[in-house]
């Protein structure tokens, strides 16, 4: 779903964290002579050089570590540095120049992408690289290794400040076998422009409309609550407080405990396979092309196992640079980052916890990363 947005630009930021030596693949780094790509067949053809910077959805800070590791270990020589600046920031500094590529948790809206376009001088990327859960955790210490049964309406009605106690009847209904206390809750947001709110926020007012009136948005819509910035920000006050609830990238969970979430009949907790169901049964966003490939997620599907909470990060791109040097190491890199050695490192739980791309998905981004070239 493509939404028109009033983005709060945010200010810039150095880019360093993250950095590693790379290096990159093969003569071009999009194929091996014969219109296919093999991002793990780096021993042949010369060896790409230069630097490039990227910044973003600090949800994928975990998957980016990984991915940099496994590009370094195949490829010893060029230099990749990523900055967990949040969505908006990256989207931010690929649209104005000051990275080459960008991560982010929602889709460039409309007068985003015309802004990326001209930045590019034509095609603009956008690819889902890296799909995983938003995990709606909590801080009740007795209960963190329990998942409470939560449904649409009673998690929108904690978000939306109506339901104030961990006790109140509509969680102890939903969850009769736990003993839940007489404990104030405290929800917990995202302060920064953040693409994580704005897919909780489409889950909420697709799911429980009648409750969550608000409009989908990166800015968190209701006044006077606890926030942290950023991913990190969050956690922070989740983990600072007894009866804390947020929403995070279901790989930073950690010791903190997380909802099952109401799906029809059943209460469905996180899982990478949860999260592939539910992009599974859903369509291409209906201004999809070939090198835009974002998706319209069913946030209020009913579909038995599906999580219907998910996070689908989006690598930005252009489609043409100024320099052979940023078009080879950006095609180069974000073809490792696709490619089924990337995806499954990604979902290795030590790592990221993340559900790869399907196979159809990564032919319909190795064609698009294809099309890259230098102006």
């Amino acid at each position: 779903m493509k939404l028109a947005l009033g983005r709060r630009m945010a200010g810039i930021s150095a880019i360093g964290a993250l950095a590693l030596t790379l290096a990159a693949c093969g003569d071009s780094a999009s194929g091996d002579g014969d219109g296919t790509t093999d991002s793990t067949d780096s021993s042949e053809g010369s060896e790409l050089s230069g630097t490039i910077a990227g910044s973003g959805a600090s949800s994928q800070e975990n998957a980016v570590q990984g991915w940099l590791a496994g590009f370094m270990e195949a490829n010893p020589g060029a230099n990749v540095t990523y900055d967990p600046t949040g969505s908006g920031t990256g989207r931010e500094q690929f649209i104005n120049g000051t990275v080459q590529f960008a991560g982010s948790d929602a889709a460039l809206d409309g007068e985003e992408l015309t802004a990326a376009q001209e930045r590019c001088g034509g095609d603009v990327i956008e690819l889902p690289l890296y799909i995983s859960p938003i995990a709606v955790v909590y801080n009740i210490p007795d209960l963190n290794d329990t998942n409470i049964n939560l449904g649409p309406d009673t998690i929108a009605g904690i978000f939306n400040g109506d339901i104030t106690n961990w006790n109140d009847p509509a969680i102890v209904e939903a969850n009769p076998d736990i003993e839940l206390p007489d404990l104030e809750i405290v929800p917990v947001n995202r302060s920064d422009d953040s693409g994580t709110t704005e897919n909780f926020t489409e889950y909420l007012a697709a799911a429980a409309p009648e409750v969550w009136t608000h409009e989908p948005s990166g800015l968190w819509p209701v006044e006077g609550t606890q926030s942290g910035a950023q991913t990190s920000g969050v956690l922070g006050v989740v983990e600072g407080a007894e009866g804390t609830i947020g929403y995070v990238d279901a790989s930073r969970v950690g010791e903190l405990g997380s909802v099952a979430v109401g799906v029809g009949d059943e209460f469905v907790p996180f899982s990478p396979e949860a999260a592939a169901n539910v992009v599974d049964v859903s369509p291409a966003a209906e201004d999809a092309t070939d090198t835009i490939l974002t998706i319209d997620l069913a946030r209020d599907t009913q579909e038995s196992g599906a999580y219907p909470i998910v996070l689908v990060s989006y690598s930005l791109a252009c489609g043409t640079y100024d320099s052979e040097e940023h078009a080879s190491l950006v095609q180069g890199y974000l073809t490792y980052v696709a490619s089924e050695e990337g995806q499954n490192r990604a979902a290795q739980p030590d790592v990221a916890g993340s559900a790869p791309i399907s196979e159809g998905m990564r032919e319909r981004v190795t064609a698009a990363l294809d099309t890259i070239s230098a102006g």
